[in-house]
Order: structure tokens, then C-alpha cells, then sequence
């Protein structure tokens, strides 16, 4: 019997071509001409990620991922995670292992219950990974009713992704199993261990660093580790601080929500929060007689403007007057803005401001000199006098926010002396369970959905689709200077997601299933089913979260 033949359009060739119905991912490859087929590791099929193993019966549009590819990236973490805990389990079976965040293109974990030095336990989990790859074992995924797929993992330690999945309201649960070790990771794994030749593990502070593929170089582990200390403390405290709300885990959060205490998570987190304004505020005033600015930088979402607001806020609580100035009104003419490779305007780029004029305007002020502030009109791309006149007296301390803000260039004029640096960034305290971490960079993308709604009038698709170009700025741009900090602050609340869900879910859902973006409104759809919602009612008016709903006393 001859097969019905399907016809398949590839993206990454623009190439159409037939192939027997019923064909594997993997062997539809072939057909394709890609020009790398070892570096393939998923695919999406009409916007659907998909595992390498997914059959084609139906007519489909595929673009194969590869590690510079943002799921592609997505799939070889979540599956070197299952193949480090697989590793961890075969020479500790009675170990286990926390995957707590992410740093320095990997994963810092810490084991549980091994009482070897780090170093001899990072040799002996690496040799068990590179058999594993070696024996080119597959990542299989059953598909099992919840309650069953609960009681396994209940059998097997895992209570949090019990519970998680327990109240998930879903009938089915998809579970993860490597040569009979069973998981789940809530994305899609590629076929096999022999898909994971490169990686490393290294000794780091208490724990181990898990390593990825180098982002910007073909498949090479970072050579060393970038010292981030500073970034590494504030993942400290902020573990501390989750154990304080003794929600670690979702299913945990979850519980308390459901338990009606909402408002005590809500109040304790928002005052965490203060208290940190409190303690960097006082670190400045502490040398207020030679600071002069305080710069303050973050990414995308991150809630810069709102810790500006309680900053200068807290510092006025020390005496001192604040004066606060946006890096957005130094911004170039839209003439003289550089543009990228593809001959966009760069914005995310330091040459984007003029900082000719701002170091001008920054020795006036600090000379004791009056100056005029410019204001930028986005839409006519042209800065303009502001009316607005500014002179520092004795008490006054300025507080500069951008997302260049700690890049020294900026500042190179400025003594060292008379300057203070705080990074803003949203890392997420809470993890879906030991094993699924929940992205920094998600958390900072669902706030970014609905303000960009409420705000910009922008539909989640058109986030969606600059969300990639956003990230590669940051990467470029921002992240690099932020172990200049004098202080980093942590803007994530435990609560938030619970109640950002109500926003983003419905403008999640309106994403067309023809549009690129649809994939990652997929994704996100089912990362935020996780949570239980929360309302917004309990948040107050000067959260960070009332910079992204809306209702704040702050005036942006």
C-alpha cells in the first residue's frame, strides 16, 4: 500500500517538498536541506513547538530550533537538567539535587544529602553525564491520567510536583522518564542524551554550575566563570526571603492562596521590599557629603521608574533632597540615532543618547550651576527644552534611571567617589518545583504584556514578537555593567504572578495561531495555568505592580 504523500513547507529553507505521511521530525531533516542537521533539537510545527519525534499526518509549516534559537535554547536546558538529575540520582540514589537559578549561561544547583567536597562530586556527576550521552539513551514522554501521574511522584519524593499537578484541574499530565528515572519538565526534551554532547559542571560557592552551550559562539561551553557576586548574594537573600514566606514552590504559594491568606503574602512582600529601599537609601546617606548622583539601571520591565519614585522617596526620609532625571529625554534626534545591522534604528544602544550633552549637563549641576532639563518627544523623535530648571543645593542628591545608567562610559567624568549604582532586575524568588525554574526573563515579559496593553495600546503579539530584539539589547547593553552595582535590588514579589495571570491570560489567548509569536503565547498560556489566581485589590498604590496595572500614586 502506497503512503498518502504530505506536503510540508520548512521556513528555515524556504524549501516545499512531500514526504510520506506519518514521517518523524528527525527524518523530515533530511528532506529539508538544513544545512547543520546535527544541530537541530525541535521544531515548531504551525507554531506549535514540537519534539523531534512528533509525526506528520497533515499538511505543516516547520521551522527547526537550534541552540541560537530561543526554544531551541529552552529545549537543551530542560534536557540537561533531566540528564543532570538523572547523573545525580545514579551516583548519590540517595541525593537529591535543587535547581535554584540561572547565572553565567548555566544553572547554579545545590545537592541534597551528599557529604562529598564539590569538587569530587562535579567529576563524578560529569563522567556519569558524558556515559549517559554516550549510551545515547531516549527521553521518553507518557502521557497518564493527573491522580496516577501524582501518586508516582508522591512515590518518588516529589511532592511539590505532586501538589502542583493535583490542583492543576488538568485530567491528563505528561511525565517525563530516562531509563527509568522519571521527572517532568514543562517544555519539550529532545530525542535522546546523544543530543547533549556539550555542557560542564564546575564547582561554584556552596553548589555546582551547570553549563550550557555558549550563546554566541558554535556550541562551546564559557571558558570561565564571570564573578557575579553581588548578583549571587541577592539570589541568597531572596532564597532567605522566599523561606520567610515559606513559599518556595507554586504548590506552596498556591496553598496559602487558597487558604485565604493572599493579603498577609501581598503585605509581607511589599514590605520586604520597603525595607530594602530603607537599607540602600541609608547606604547612601551614610556618605552623602561626597555622593552626588546615583545612577540607577535595569532591564525591560523591571520597575525601574516605580524604584526610583520609592528611592528618592526613602532618601527624603534621611534629609536629603532628591532631584530625579530620565535618561529617555537625553536620547538623540532621530537623526542622529545609529541603526543596526538590519538598518533599524538602534535605540537600546548608548550611542542612542547624547552624551555629549549629558556629561554637560551633569558637570553644570554638580559645578552648582542652573540648568534646563530637555524633554524627548518619542513621536516627532526630537528633544526640546522642558521648561523645567534644576540647581542642587547643599542637600540634594540626583538620581539618574536608565538602562545605561551603570555603563562607566556614561559617567567617565564623574569621580568615582560621587557616584552610587543600583541594578534593578526582577529575579523571580519562587521555582514551579526543585527542577523547573521559572525564567527571570519570563517573569519581566508577562509584566512587560500588560503594560504594554494598558499603557502603549500594543497587543500581546507585537511584545511578543520585539521580546527577542528587547532581550538582545539587554544582553549587549545593560547586563554586562551589572556588577558595577553598589547595591542590586530584587524587584520580583512572590504574589505577582498569581495576579498578573488575570491580565495577560485573556490578551495571551487573542495571539493567532498564524503569527510567530504564537508559540511563546502557548508557552506562557501554560506556565501561568500553574498559579492560582490572586486579585489586585490588597496591592498598594506605590508597588511596583501599580507601575504595570495601573491604580499608583506615583506619577510616570
Amino acid at each position: 500500500m502506497v503512503k498518502e504523500m504530505i506536503e510540508v513547507l520548512c521556513t528555515n529553507t524556504q524549501s516545499k517538498f512531500l514526504v510520506p505521511s506519518g514521517t518523524c521530525l528527525k527524518d523530515v531533516i533530511a528532506f529539508a536541506g538544513i544545512e547543520k542537521p546535527e544541530s537541530v533539537l525541535g521544531a515548531t510545527v504551525n507554531n506549535k513547538v514540537q519534539n523531534l519525534n512528533y509525526r506528520i499526518y497533515s499538511p505543516k509549516t516547520v521551522n527547526f530550533l537550534d541552540i541560537f534559537s530561543p526554544n531551541g535554547r529552552r529545549i537543551y536546558a530542560m534536557s540537561l537538567m533531566f540528564l543532570y538529575y538523572k547523573a545525580v540520582k545514579d551516583v548519590y540514589p540517595k541525593a537529591d539535587v535543587r535547581i535554584m537559578h540561572s547565572m553565567n549561561d548555566g544553572y547554579y544547583s545545590e545537592l541534597i544529602g551528599v557529604e562529598e567536597e564539590t569538587e569530587k562530586s562535579a567529576k563524578k556527576i560529569k563522567k556519569q553525564m558524558n556515559a549517559l550521552v554516550k549510551k545515547d539513551l531516549p527521553f521518553e514522554r507518557k502521557i497518564m491520567q493527573s491522580q496516577e501521574a501524582a501518586t508516582l511522584f508522591e512515590s518518588v519524593g516529589m511532592r511539590q510536583k505532586a501538589n502542583l499537578i493535583k490542583n492543576s484541574g488538568s485530567l491528563y499530565t505528561s511525565v517525563d522518564i530516562l531509563d527509568g528515572t522519571v521527572n517532568s519538565f514543562f517544555f519539550d526534551l529532545v530525542p535522546s542524551t546523544g543530543y547533549l554532547k556539550i555542557f560542564d559542571i564546575v564547582p561554584f560557592e556552596k553548589g555546582l554550575m551547570l553549563f550550557m552551550p555558549d550563546n554566541d559562539k558554535d556550541y562551546l561551553v564559557p571558558g570561565v566563570i564571570t564573578k557575579q557576586t553581588k548578583l549571587f548574594g541577592i539570589f541568597q537573600e531572596h532564597k532567605h526571603w522566599v523561606e520567610i514566606l515559606n513559599s518556595p514552590y507554586v504548590s506552596m504559594l498556591n496553598d496559602g492562596v487558597r487558604n485565604g491568606h493572599a493579603r498577609q503574602i501581598i503585605n509581607i512582600s511589599e514590605a520586604l521590599h520597603e525595607k530594602k529601599y530603607a537599607q540602600i537609601a541609608d547606604n547612601i546617606a551614610k556618605k552623602k557629603n561626597d555622593i552626588k548622583i546615583v545612577f540607577l539601571a535595569g532591564p525591560s520591565s523591571s520597575g525601574k521608574t516605580t524604584s526610583c519614585r520609592r528611592l528618592a522617596t526613602q532618601l527624603a526620609v534621611n534629609g536629603i533632597h532628591p532631584v530625579q532625571i530620565s535618561m529617555d529625554d537625553y536620547f538623540n534626534d532621530r537623526e542622529h540615532t545609529p541603526k543596526d545591522k538590519n538598518g533599524e534604528y538602534d535605540f537600546e544602544c548608548l550611542e542612542a543618547v547624547d552624551l555629549a550633552f549629558f556629561s554637560q549637563q551633569m558637570q553644570e549641576l554638580l559645578d552648582g550651576k542652573e540648568i534646563e532639563l530637555p524633554k524627548f518627544d518619542f513621536v516627532k523623535g526630537q528633544k526640546f527644552p522642558s521648561g523645567n530648571k534644576i540647581r542642587l543645593q547643599d542637600n540634594s542628591i540626583l538620581i539618574v534611571e536608565g538602562i545605561h545608567a551603570l555603563n562607566p562610559k556614561l559617567s567617565k567624568d564623574i569621580a568615582r567617589k560621587n557616584k552610587y549604582f543600583v541594578f534593578v532586575s526582577a529575579l523571580t524568588q519562587v521555582a514551579l518545583d526543585k527542577y523547573n525554574l521559572i525564567s527571570t526573563s519570563d517573569n519581566r515579559l508577562i509584566r512587560r504584556i500588560v503594560r504594554d496593553n494598558n499603557y502603549r495600546g500594543a497587543s500581546a503579539e507585537d511584545t511578543l514578537l520585539r521580546w527577542a530584539s528587547v532581550r538582545n539589547g539587554e544582553e549587549r547593553h545593560i547586563f554586562p555593567y551589572q556588577e558595577n552595582a553598589d547595591s542590586i535590588f530584587n524587584s520580583s514579589l512572590l504574589y505577582e504572578i498569581g495576579v498578573l495571570k488575570n491580565y495577560c491570560e485573556p490578551l495571551l489567548m487573542k495571539v493567532p495561531q498564524n503569527s510567530s509569536a504564537y508559540a511563546d503565547a502557548r508557552r506562557l498560556l501554560r506556565f501561568l495555568r500553574n498559579f492560582t489566581s490572586i486579585p489586585a485589590d490588597f496591592i498598594p498604590p506605590t508597588s511596583i505592580m501599580r507601575e504595570f496595572l495601573g491604580g499608583s500614586s506615583f506619577n510616570y
